[in-house]
Formats: C-alpha cells, sequence, structure tokens
C-alpha cells in the first residue's frame, strides 16, 4: 500500500515545548518533499497552522476539513489547497478518518485524544489497516503510551495491542514508516 494521504492529528495550540512547533513544521516540510497530501483539521493555529504552513512552503498539498461552527469563528486556514467545511465535528472525524492512507499523532489536547482513540478502536476491531504513528516529541507521549500499556497489563485489551500503532521519536521515523512497504 503506497501512502499518498495521511491525516495528521495534533493541537490547535502550540503546548509549552517550542520542540512541538519545531516537529510540527518539520513533518509538514516533510510531508510535502515526500509527496505525500496532508488531511488536517482546517486550523491556521497551533501545531495545526504549523503543520499545515510549512507543507504548502515545500510545495506539498494540503486539505483541511473543518466544522461550519469553527468556519464561523474565523479560525479556518484560507491558504489551504482544499477546504471542505463539514455540518458537525463527527463528521470532521469522518472526513479525516476516511480520507487517510495512514495517521500520524502529534502532541495535543482533547480532540487529539479523541481522534487517536477513535482510529485505535477502528484498528482493533479491523475496520481499518492504516497505519497509526505516535510521534512522541519530547516524551509528550509517554503518559498515553503508559496507559495504553497499562490497559494492555490490567486485563483490559489483547497482549498484542500495542501492534496496533507504532510509536517513533523524529520524523524522519514517520517518514520511514510511511514509506515502510508493509502497513499492517
Amino acid at each position: 500500500m503506497t501512502i499518498r494521504y495521511c491525516s495528521v492529528f495534533c493541537g490547535s495550540r502550540p503546548g509549552h515545548d517550542p520542540a512541538y512547533m519545531e516537529a510540527a513544521r518539520t513533518l509538514g516540510m516533510a510531508l510535502g518533499h515526500a509527496g505525500i497530501t496532508l488531511i488536517y483539521g482546517g486550523g491556521r493555529a497551533g501545531l495545526m497552522g504549523a503543520v499545515a504552513d510549512a507543507t504548502l512552503q515545500a510545495g506539498g498539498t494540503v486539505k483541511g476539513i473543518i466544522p461550519r461552527f469553527l468556519e464561523a469563528r474565523e479560525i479556518l486556514h484560507e491558504g489551504v489547497t482544499d477546504l471542505e467545511v463539514t455540518e458537525d465535528m463527527p463528521s470532521r472525524k469522518a472526513r479525516l478518518f476516511e480520507a487517510a492512507d495512514a495517521y500520524v499523532i502529534l502532541p495535543g489536547g482533547f480532540g487529539t485524544f479523541d481522534e487517536f482513540s477513535e482510529v485505535l478502536v477502528n484498528r482493533q476491531l479491523a475496520l481499518s489497516q492504516r497505519p497509526i504513528i505516535i510521534l512522541n516529541i519530547g516524551g509528550w507521549a509517554n503518559p498515553l503510551i503508559a496507559m495504553l500499556n497499562a490497559t494492555v497489563e490490567q486485563g483490559f485489551a489483547d497482549e498484542g495491542a500495542q501492534r496496533l500503532y507504532d510509536v517513533v521519536g523524529d520524523v524522519s521515523g514517520v517518514i520511514r514508516r510511511l514509506k515502510a512497504p508493509s502497513h499492517a
């Protein structure tokens, strides 16, 4: 399976560590140079805006998907290649999931965790075989990974659940994973 479209789930805020913004920019540049279309939440702020801007700067294609109520608040990114406006958050998430060949998780808040959880459950239930890659910049995802491991250790998920996602420490690891010949 060739990865042509990658949904990136990340914060609409920059976070406190400047390494998060740098990772978002580096990922955007790498996606643009690799010819992989960025699919994301359509915002112009925080990590979302940084990854989109960098993808565009690298000559890449960016599809933003934003719900109407956020469009009205004027936080949408008007410079993206393609902007799709949905009726609500559930339809936005459905489009983010459908449009992608793979998912990359950057630092983010509750929305990012929600998106990650949903694609993880879909993979667990064999509704999707799309790769899920957590970019663990500066250890931001360590508590999340600990929770996932505890879920297995406590018997609430199968022993092989950690194979449902990859954890990488840098953008080059993400790109290597996206370009790997097998994604199952």
